[in-house]
This record gives structure tokens, C-alpha cells and sequence, in this order.
């Protein structure tokens, strides 16, 4: 099979390929937002005193690092969620978010644990004897210092997660890596839906980089 590439069938696809792009920054965006919240979560209780803190974060952590998100899609869309819903799945954009969600918290979580863990416990001290609860010098004092430093690594997280949402089409989760294997299954030539997908998502990294380099030059550390 020589390469031959249609642009007519772009043009015919189009709403298809738009569709699956906006399904695929919405999968993202969501997945980056709620995936950073409960890894913040799950690395303040790694740092935590006590063991019913720290054991249920660390496995946790350990699951989700140590296993395929491949995996981790289809235990959770065919047999988790079923498992809590009747028997019932969730529709797959769903079930493909969660998954997502919940596997980038496991990274975010040792993320915000090194960056926390980076800065000087001297910090946290001053900001007590000024008469400040622990909570309060965590928000006010140490997070901010420590966010600083964490941009990049967090930055590279978004970045992965974004391209890792192709996996998604596993259960055919609506965005675009789904979408293109439908247009494959129609015009039976793989030229044009997966050069296309290979671009969409070339363009939608880039575009990531740029929105990361930005937050790094203006928030992060000096």
C-alpha cells in the first residue's frame, strides 16, 4: 500500500475530527484540574504523622504508579464502576476521565511530597512561632514556596496526561484517538486518520508547552 493522502476526506471528516479534538482537551483539562486537587491531597497525607494517613496514600500511590493506565481504564470502566453501579458502566468519556483523573494524582502526589519536602523546615517554624496553625503555614507559607518549584514537574505531568488520553480509545471514549479509528473503520486507508491524529495531538502538546513555559516564567522559581 503506497502513501496517498486524501485531503477531501479531511474535509469530509472535519466535524468528526473537531468533535474528537474537544472531547479530548475537555478529557484533559478536567483530568489535570481534579488529578492535581486529590494528588495534593494524597501528598499531604504521604507527609502526614500518622500510619492511617500515610499507608493508605502510599498504596495508593504504589497501585496507580505500578500499573499500566491501560490497565487501570479497563479494570475501571468494566469492572469497578460496574461493581458500584448496578452492574452498569458509566458512559466510556466518563469512566475515561476518571481513569485519567485518578492515575495523574498518584504522580501529582509525589510531586507536591518532594516539593513540599524541599523546602526548609525552618519555614514552617517561623511561620508557628508567628502564631500561625500548621494548616495555615502549609497554605500560606510552605505551598507557595514549593508550587515555585514544583511548575516543571507538574507541567510535564499535564503534558503526559494529555497524550496518554489517546488511550481512552480502548473503550471508545469519544475523543480523537477514538474518532480516527472510526474514520479508519470507514474509508479502510490509515493515512489520513492517523496522520491526522499524530497532528492534533503534536498541536495540542505544543500549545501545552507554550501555556507551561508561560506559568514557569512568570510564577515559578527564579
Amino acid at each position: 500500500m503506497g502513501f496517498h493522502f486524501r485531503w477531501e476526506v479531511i474535509r469530509d471528516y472535519w466535524p468528526l475530527i473537531l468533535q474528537g479534538t474537544l472531547v479530548t482537551i475537555e478529557v484533559t483539562v478536567i483530568a489535570v484540574l481534579a488529578g492535581t486537587l486529590l494528588g495534593l491531597i494524597l501528598g499531604l497525607m504521604r507527609l502526614g504523622r500518622g500510619w492511617w494517613w500515610r499507608w493508605p496514600a502510599l498504596a495508593y500511590i504504589t497501585f496507580f504508579r505500578g500499573t499500566p493506565l491501560f490497565v487501570q481504564i479497563l479494570l475501571l470502566h468494566f469492572a469497578v464502576i460496574p461493581l458500584f453501579n448496578g452492574g452498569r458502566a458509566l458512559d466510556a468519556q466518563i469512566s475515561g476521565t476518571i481513569a485519567l483523573l485518578l492515575n495523574s494524582a498518584a504522580y501529582v502526589a509525589e510531586i507536591f511530597r518532594a516539593g513540599i519536602q524541599s523546602i526548609d523546615r525552618g519555614q514552617m517554624e517561623a511561620a508557628r512561632s508567628l502564631g500561625l496553625r500548621a494548616g495555615q503555614a502549609m497554605l500560606y507559607v510552605i505551598l507557595p514556596q514549593a508550587f515555585r518549584r514544583m511548575l516543571p514537574p507538574l507541567g510535564n505531568e499535564a503534558i503526559a496526561l494529555l497524550k496518554d488520553s489517546s488511550l481512552l480509545a480502548v473503550i471508545a471514549g469519544g475523543e480523537i484517538a477514538t474518532q480516527m479509528n472510526l474514520m479508519f473503520g470507514r474509508i479502510l486507508s490509515p493515512w489520513e486518520p492517523f496522520l491526522t491524529l499524530a497532528f492534533v495531538y503534536l498541536v495540542l502538546t505544543l500549545v501545552l508547552q507554550q501555556v507551561v513555559a508561560y506559568l514557569e516564567r512568570r510564577y515559578g522559581q527564579a
